[in-house]
């Protein structure tokens, strides 16, 4: 091989797929190949699929038709490989279906990616003697705030949801892979990790000898004092006294909460194979803000579940009028096929189901942009991310995660620098502030 051959990435969904984007990029860069931003310039095009609802994978199979049909890859030049949860969740039906993809990569063989690009290119590794000893290469540097995931799978089965098919039953990474994959980050320039999993209250619980999550992120946020951690993904389950104690307890773990009730109403719930109430979620709510009064909670809730009432779902809107959560997402119910749901009787139509899901986020962002204005007048850490192409200063406090709460614009400040700002104006879920030599931010 003359030159390095070039991979192009496009990722589609969650953050999970950018970690899994991220690792399979690392693993090309040690083994010789490089990586290039044009995907219509690089020898071969790797997108990473989105499968958890219908709008992802129809937006997934969008973007493989879309490089399906670049000119190097129509003219044999260019190799299309189809990765993440589509290859994992339609296996063999998938290969019959895109038959211009050169390879098809579940999530489980992405760390065989190099074997897999090596086998398109005809590449002999043992005669690529240089490419071997490539463990010194210069790896691009990481974004102010990297996502690291904690464990991959699922053992819940929440009737609605493909994961459990897709990424397999539960599995905790051990503590020495993350702690490296932290360290890596850091070195390379991260002030913010942010800890994702499907599942990620339960880390550890399946270990020969049992961890918690609030052990895990004790560990890191002594170990790496100077950068800031954050969860998100924690089922109500695993939101215990003891992770809320390690979170009050480290300045640089975030008081930031993502928990999914998904809905409020007990029948509905259980038809969702989900546990909890009203009650439940309001003593849960009540336990955190006793020890961290100022913590962001945020929540996701479906509208439009089969054999959901308007009297149910009025009973959503009621929770929601008086909740005391900051971040509301809010999405129609999407029927999966495999899924237990998928077979429930009182099917809501499409209509019906975007419009209650409208109506809710309507709501949602009535409720929670209020209190986000509560915020004026505050003084609040902010972690400076970069400028916007006008060249106005963005960052985002520790009451905001990334791509889903909005961000805080700034007179000024650096990328990875963190700053105290007097928030002075807030609109929707943005916010506006001043850099402020106080030195009692929260």
């Amino acid at each position: 091989m003359a030159t390095a051959k070039s991979v192009s990435f496009i990722t589609m969904g969650c953050a999970k797929n950018e970690v899994d984007t991220s690792r399979m990029r690392s693993h090309l860069l040690k083994a010789g190949y490089s990586v290039s931003e044009d995907p219509e310039a690089a020898d071969a095009v790797i997108v990473n699929t989105c499968s958890f609802i219908q709008a992802a994978t129809e937006e997934s199979i969008e973007a493989i038709l879309e490089v399906a049909d670049f000119d190097s890859v129509r003219s044999g030049r260019a190799h299309l490989v189809v990765s993440g949860c589509m290859p994992a969740r339609y296996g063999d039906e998938l290969a019959s279906e895109i038959t211009e993809a050169g390879a098809f990569v579940p999530c489980s063989k992405e760390d065989d990616i190099v074997a897999v690009m090596d086998g398109l290119f005809g590449l002999d590794r043992a005669e690529l003697g240089y490419l071997d000893a490539a463990s010194g290469v210069v790896l691009d540097p990481a974004p102010v705030s990297s996502y690291v995931k904690i464990s991959d799978g699922c053992n819940r089965f929440c009737s609605f949801c493909s994961i459990p098919y897709i990424r397999g039953r539960y599995r905790s990474f051990e503590y020495g892979e993350i702690e490296a994959q932290v360290d890596d980050l850091v070195r390379r320039g991260s002030r913010e990790i942010v800890l994702i999993a499907q599942d990620t209250g339960r880390w550890g619980d399946d270990f020969e000898e049992p961890r918690t999550l609030a052990q895990l992120v004790s560990d890191l946020a002594d170990r790496f004092p100077d950068i800031w951690l954050r969860l998100m993904y924690i089922q109500p389950e695993g939101v215990t006294d003891e992770l809320i104690e390690a979170i009050a307890s480290h300045d640089n773990v975030c008081d930031y909460f993502d928990i999914p009730f998904q809905h409020v109403n007990p029948r509905l719930l259980k038809l969702m194979r989900r546990k909890g109430s009203i009650g439940e979620f309001d003593r849960l709510v009540q336990r955190i803000r006793a020890r961290i009064p100022d913590a962001a909670l945020r929540t996701t809730f479906i509208a439009g579940f089969p054999g959901e009432t308007e009297e149910e779902f009025e009973e959503l809107l009621d929770y929601v009028s008086e909740c005391d959560l900051d971040y509301i997402g809010v999405f129609p119910y999407s029927r999966e096929e495999g899924t237990h749901a998928f077979e429930l009787p009182g099917q809501i139509d499409e209509d019906e189901k975007h419009d209650r899901a409208q109506r809710l986020r309507e709501l949602a962002d009535a409720v929670c942009s209020a209190r986000i204005s509560s915020r004026v007048g505050s003084r609040r850490r902010v972690l400076v991310c970069g400028e916007e192409e006008d060249g106005q200063v963005f960052g985002r406090a520790m009451c905001q995660a990334p791509d889903v709460d909005g961000v805080t614009y700034l007179d000024e400040g650096n990328p990875g620098d963190v700053v105290e700002a007097l928030i002075e104006e807030t609109l929707l879920y943005e916010m506006e502030g001043s850099v402020s030599p106080c030195n009692d931010a929260q």
